[in-house]
Order: structure tokens, then sequence, then C-alpha cells
């Protein structure tokens, strides 16, 4: 039987970047197997070390005795990214991320999710966003069609 450890949520750090990249990877291959990366993990991990962590609002979901399990990135109103590891799906974390992310854009928020990505979808949705824009994926380096949801208050 496995323990159950608190994980609490925090600001990154320069010495987070590799981890939260590593958890973005887990979750995107998971999440989305069908849609083709165009950057390699080594890219996707110098992106995080170099333009996420020290750019972006990132938080990190961390539990005490597995580290990171979880990301998100704020850019002003934007949710850029909310990723968990997989095995930590349904446990709540996401949740605490979008009140967060509430909590710090009080008077909106935006994000984008591929449309093959249905359980993203359901999970903003149950959180009140909606379904603004749908791209047949040219505006995204993964030329995969894409959904921007709104969430305001």
């Amino acid at each position: 039987m496995s323990r159950e450890y608190p994980v609490v949520l925090r600001r990154a750090t320069a010495a987070d970047a590799h981890a939260t990249a590593d958890v973005w990877l887990r979750s995107f291959a998971a999440a989305l197997p069908t849609v083709v990366r165009p950057r390699s993990d080594g890219e996707v991990r110098a992106y995080f070390r170099d333009v996420v962590v020290p750019s972006r609002e990132t938080w990190v979901a961390e539990e005490d005795g597995d580290g990171i399990v979880g990301v998100m990135v704020l850019d002003d109103d934007v949710l850029s990214q909310l990723y968990l590891d997989p095995g930590r799906r349904g446990r709540g974390i996401g949740d605490r991320f979008v009140r967060l992310a509430k909590e710090r854009s009080p008077e909106g928020l935006s994000l984008w999710t591929f449309q093959v990505n249905r359980p993203a979808q359901r999970f903003y949705e149950r959180h009140g966003f909606v379904a603004a824009e749908w791209t047949d994926g040219r505006g995204n380096e993964e030329r995969e069609p894409d959904v921007r949801y709104v969430w305001r208050p």
C-alpha cells in the first residue's frame, strides 16, 4: 500500500526546471498520444529551463516523497500550461491549480487545448470555462486542431 503525501502548490524555482519539464513530457505522452510533438525532449527541457520557469508565472505541485507531480504556467490572463503526472490525475491537484489561476487572474482567463483532448475539455468546462473559438491547428506548432476556452467571473 503506497503512502499518500500532502501536495503543496508553490512557485517554481530554477532548480525545478528539469523536473517540471519531465512532468510535462510524461503528461503530454499519456494524454495526447496521437499529437505529434515538434520538439525533442532536450528542447522541451531547455525551453522550461530558459523560458518558462524564469519568465512565466510557473507553479508546481510538489508531493513530499515524490517531488514535482504537476505544473501550471500563467502568462498574464492566459493559463498556458496545466499538466499533471499521469499517476496523479483525479486527485484534486488540477482543481487546486485552476482555483489558484482564478485567484491570480480574477478578471478572467483563457486557454487553449487540443480538440482531441476531450478529458481536458470536460475538466475546464466543469470549472466554468466556455469554448469560444475552434481552429484547424494552423496557429500552433503541432498543427493540431485546437479550441480556445474562456472563463469570466
